[in-house]
């Protein structure tokens, strides 16, 4: 199918082939383990790559390639790797890049599992990672040495929403030789954002956000741009004899100058990474996946207007110091946003209540409509408070260079009436004004 379609019909039909013996119009769930070889060649071929088909569904599985095409289309990539959860796809895709004695490049600005997997569960691999002073391109370059292996940014920082300049900081990556890795989770699937346009190299994501959209299933995808030479000597797990594989040289056959195009680095994130690490996705989630993608733009569309509508209303709130949302003229990202995100600034804003820890609790605690819980890009609307949840496992100094306060309370925007969300937020605002009044009563 043609990438010249646009993105809300690609969503509905890109990487599908009708099934010939059923002629179903849905993509099957194929809930299978494994798949019966024609005869002892086929086998045999299949297992040395000499040709592409289905072995063992750790591997591959028809509904998921369904899926993986279809992303791979909506962000601009040659292929896609999806696995299960979006953690699973930064770590698989990193670990396909880098090795022992190795470091990359990123910033403090980082949803906190990642920090977490960055800073202690790589370290544990012999894996450095070095983290960025500020947003300025030039402090990643001061990082770089002879060992440095990637640069690594999110689309839009959670929970500080920054927006970093990608073309900048791909024009550093080039420049050393490296490849540059972009989480677009908060980029919906390549709906607000396409990273692939904009000098990355590899994309990876959490489905389990906007893709799915509904907060039924875990997912994530890794997209290979198709855009990096592998094969440039800094590289050696792509450029020389593999020893998982009887000495097969990923980009001899994979690589630009191979038969197949530019996939070396999603073939061996799935044949070396999936097949070792093991992280697949279930064919039942690919399907739930696929059948989110249907109406990503439609849903995306209404989330962005009521992020939007939420971050100018609560700018002007009485009980809220500040609002980060990069679609507002105060965000020091504005114009960033501008340049990079083209259909909305983001589903999700955060934003520092006048008080205390307690006040935010006493927030929280106190909506009826919003739902308290570790999770963005569902349909329905967010809240969670970083300090004590997702950045828990932080110092103290760790969550303030991520922009976590203890006042800080994250918001996902869900697809419900606008006016609903706003006087569920208002009668919150309105507990907390009673508390304050009954603890200072208690203290007469």
């Amino acid at each position: 199918m043609s990438n010249t379609l646009h993105f809300e019909t690609l969503q509905l039909h890109a990487g599908q082939e009708i099934d010939p013996t059923t002629r179903s119009r849905a993509v099957p769930i194929y809930q299978t383990s494994s798949y019966a070889f024609k005869d002892a060649e086929h086998g045999a071929n299949l297992f040395a790559l000499r040709e592409f088909g289905n072995i063992y569904t750790r591997i591959m599985n028809p509904t998921t390639d369904v899926f993986e095409k279809r992303i791979a289309a909506l962000e601009g990539g040659v292929a896609a790797v999806a696995v299960a959860s979006g953690q699973a796809a930064q770590f698989i895709a990193l670990n396909n890049i880098l090795q022992a004695g190795d470091n990359f490049v990123s910033t403090s600005y980082l949803y906190g599992g990642t920090f977490n997997q960055f800073k202690v569960s790589f370290k544990r691999l012999g894996i450095e990672v070095r983290f960025a002073g500020s947003d300025e391109p030039t402090d990643y370059e001061k990082l770089i040495d002879e060992n440095t292996k990637a640069i690594y940014v999110e689309t839009i920082g959670n929970p500080r929403f920054n927006i970093p300049d990608f073309e900048a900081i791909a024009t550093i990556a080039q420049k050393h030789d490296i490849p540059l890795v972009v989480d677009n989770t908060f980029g919906a699937g390549g709906y607000l954002f396409r990273p692939i346009e904009h000098g990355a190299n590899v994309v990876v994501e959490s489905a389990t956000k906007w893709i799915g959209g509904h907060g039924t299933s875990i997912g994530g995808v890794i997209v290979d741009g198709g855009n990096f030479n592998w094969g440039n000597g800094k590289f050696p797990q792509f450029s020389e004899p593999s020893p998982g594989y009887h000495g097969l040289n990923f980009w001899e056959v994979f690589g630009t100058d191979g038969p197949f195009g530019n996939i070396a680095f999603s073939i061996r994130a799935r044949v070396e990474g999936l097949r070792d690490f093991g992280p697949a996705l279930s064919p039942f989630n690919s399907f739930l996946l696929l059948q989110g993608l249907e109406t990503l733009s439609l849903r995306v569309d209404r989330t962005v207007q009521n992020a939007q509508a939420l971050a100018e209303w609560l700018e002007q709130h009485e009980q809220v110091e500040s609002v980060n949302y990069p679609g507002l003229p105060s965000s020091q990202y504005h114009e960033l946003a501008q340049k990079y995100l083209h259909r909305g600034f983001g589903g999700v804003l955060s934003f520092n209540l006048k008080g205390d820890k307690k006040q935010a609790e006493t927030f929280v605690n106190s909506l009826q409509l919003v739902s308290h819980l570790a999770n963005v890009g569902d349909a329905k609307t967010l809240i969670i408070h970083p300090a004590s949840t997702t950045h828990q496992q932080l110092s103290e100094h760790e969550q303030l260079s991520a922009g976590v306060t203890p006042t800080l309370l994250r918001l996902s925007a869900g697809i419900e009436h606008i006016d609903d969300i706003k006087a569920d937020l208002e009668q919150a605002f309105a507990k907390v004004r009673q508390h304050d009044k009954q603890a200072v009563l208690n203290e007469a």
